[in-house]
């Protein structure tokens, strides 16, 4: 349960650019309710409390970068029967550091994950011929275009990479590098 301080309510309207007048209107209320919660001079009942920073709330969704804003395009992926040495060439070319394994390359569903840590692993423990299947992780967790960056944040604090879906297809992948270019605009 999230707990509200009325507090708030000031600094979030005028985070939206809204005046007393406008969110008011939004959260079906009067005005002078906002100036007098804002003035601290009167204590809403819970529903209209309620009522305001669930518009507010809206505002904030309404205004929340999705995955699709933030999400690369340019899909670099291995198919499962690809070498380590085509990996690795992969990575060094587009100057990446993991990429999905997809079925049929970029096309194809996700099957899973491998980065250079995997790679380097596999080459250590004397798998240099081994596909990529033998050596990949299980599938980053994957996402709709309209997930909230917010919820693409918590992801990456677990996991290095986000794929984005659209229609069952890989339509795009966010890392952290991503998230934090984006979020620096």
């Amino acid at each position: 349960m999230v707990i509200y301080d009325l507090k708030e309510i000031k600094h979030l309207r005028k985070r939206h650019n809204l005046s007393q007048s406008e969110l008011a209107k939004l959260a079906d209320v009067s005005q002078s309710l906002i100036a007098k919660i804002e003035a601290e001079r009167i204590d809403p009942t819970f529903s209209k409390a309620l009522r305001i920073f669930d518009a507010l709330q809206k505002l904030d969704q309404k205004h929340e970068l999705k995955a699709e804003d933030v999400m690369n395009k340019k899909i670099v992926a291995v198919k499962p029967e690809d070498s380590i040495k085509e990996a690795v060439k992969k990575m060094k070319q587009f100057e990446i550091s993991q990429m999905p394994v997809m079925k049929d390359g970029k096309e194809g569903t996700i099957l899973g994950i491998v980065s250079e840590t995997i790679l380097l692993e596999a080459l250590m423990n004397n798998q240099a011929n081994a596909t990529i299947a033998e050596v990949m992780k299980d599938a980053p967790p994957i996402v709709a275009k309209d997930t909230s960056s917010t919820v693409v944040s918590n992801l990456l604090r677990h996991y290095p990479v986000v794929l984005v879906s659209e229609k069952g297809k890989c339509a795009g992948l966010i890392t952290k590098a991503d998230m934090l270019e984006r979020l620096v605009k």
